[in-house]
């Protein structure tokens, strides 16, 4: 069987072997999970579904042709529900640990995380919408299922660390904490407001881990030294913060206090134990360049020296956290994860799965390039390392596009190419069609 793992041994031979038949074969034993030797044993099955999303998820049809096997789509489907869901969420994350095991590009020292959210859809069926939702507004029968992802990438390699799939009406706080356990004490992790609570925060502190993340729309920020609290002086407009001391120009310490109330993605017994108050270092920082929507961000962050973690360097880290959103667009557009093609709960959780590991072998191709053409991993093309993968050739990794550096770059939020002028589906189907039968029988 032609498979993806000659060319991957050109890159990280320890990554192969963990694709290998052994590998595959004891992790199924490891579950229990048995099986009959044959056509599509599990190693068989796991390596067509790989090559299936390499080939930006592929129709099953034509896996024969590119494995050089012979099978049916109907065998390889029923073999893909065979495998047990927890097969893939163990070597996922045996492989996304590895990817994130090196040291380079490290932030004084600190390993920088990125989280986001995102979204992606699927087969309209009724298992799916049950589960997921749908947009609203949308009768059944016209719409698609939404998932909700929640993702924590590398900032220097743009590896998927880990990824939480919820319903689409999931808020990103909360399923954030099942996160935490894929970082390390001394991480760093980078985000919006949409990540910036007094839970969050005191989760993070907990565990060792730092935070920098943009100030909740909700919470006001005061920088004028000695200025009072709220709970110091009655009135609105107050901060709930206590200011403590001031570190630079619109750069300061304070004190946040615990709310009294808990969050809903909360235990009450995790609510409990957390601090009565959180020491945190506020800071304004300026945004310059024609291709920004804002022109102040304000941060706050447990970087708390500022002779260690000067702000204008805090504020260049906050800036990496817009690459992630160019890594999620290779995920979802360049790779296809956008639309998924599974019909049931399990084989969607499956199928991302495989996304996830296929996106971090290709980030695996861009870093070992990176650094034999000494540039940013992120300046190698992801596409490109993309077509070298699908050639699933043993030949040695030649150099790869490097993409320019564009600094400030301008693009229109919109779309040039204009959509075909059909009329949306407001009706079902069924209900479409027995209209057009009426139509033509009273024509």
């Amino acid at each position: 069987m032609v498979t993806i793992l000659p060319a991957l041994r050109q890159v990280r031979e320890d990554l192969a072997e963990l694709l290998e038949r052994a590998a595959v074969e004891e992790a199924c034993r490891g579950l229990d999970h048995r099986w009959r030797d044959g056509k599509l044993d599990p190693f068989s099955t796991f390596q067509l579904f790989i090559t299936q999303v390499l080939h930006r998820n592929t129709a099953m049809t034509h896996l024969p042709h590119l494995s050089g096997e012979s099978f049916t789509a109907s065998a390889y489907c029923q073999a893909r529900q065979r495998l047990p869901l927890a097969l893939f969420e163990r070597i996922v994350d045996r492989v996304s640990q590895a990817a994130a095991s090196g040291r380079d590009g490290r932030w004084h020292g600190h390993r920088v995380m990125l989280v986001d959210g995102s979204g992606f859809s699927m087969p309209d069926t009724e298992a799916l919408r049950a589960h997921f939702g749908q947009p609203g507004g949308q009768q059944e029968g016209c719409g698609f299922p939404v998932a909700h992802l929640l993702a924590m990438v590398d900032a220097h390699t743009g590896c998927l660390r880990d990824v939480v799939v919820s319903p689409m009406r999931t808020h990103d706080m909360a399923r954030v904490a099942e996160l935490h356990p894929k970082l390390s004490a001394g991480d760093i992790v980078v985000g919006d407001r949409g990540f910036c609570s007094y839970a969050h925060l005191a989760l993070l502190s907990r565990a060792g881990v730092h935070a920098v993340l943009r100030v909740h729309q909700r919470q006001i920020v005061d920088f004028r030294p000695h200025r009072p609290c709220a709970a110091e002086v009655r009135g609105s407009g107050r901060p709930a913060s206590r200011w403590i001391r001031r570190l630079g120009r619109c750069d300061q310490l304070v004190e946040w206090p615990k709310p009294k109330a808990r969050p809903a993605w909360m235990s009450g017994e995790v609510f409990a134990s957390l601090p009565e108050k959180l020491l945190l270092r506020e800071m304004k920082v300026r945004v310059r360049g024609p291709a920004c929507r804002v022109r102040e961000v304000t941060l706050v962050t447990t970087l708390l020296d500022p002779e260690v973690y000067p702000a204008t360097e805090v504020a260049d880290l906050y800036r990496l956290r817009w690459q992630v959103e160019v890594d999620l667009r290779d995920l979802k557009i360049t790779l296809g994860l956008d639309v998924l093609k599974s019909k049931k709960v399990a084989t969607v959780q499956k199928e991302l799965l495989v996304f996830v590991l296929v996106y971090n072998l290709i980030r695996e191709v861009t870093v070992t390039a990176a650094r034999r053409q000494k540039v940013n991993p992120h300046r190698i093309s992801f596409v490109d390392a993309l077509r070298w993968l699908q050639l699933m050739a043993a030949d040695p990794l030649p150099d790869l596009v490097v993409n320019p550096l564009r600094p400030g770059r301008i693009e229109p939020r919109c779309r040039k190419r204009r959509p075909k002028q059909y009329p949306l589906m407001k009706r079902p189907r069924h209900e479409l069609r027995k209209r057009l039968r009426n139509q033509r029988h009273a024509a």
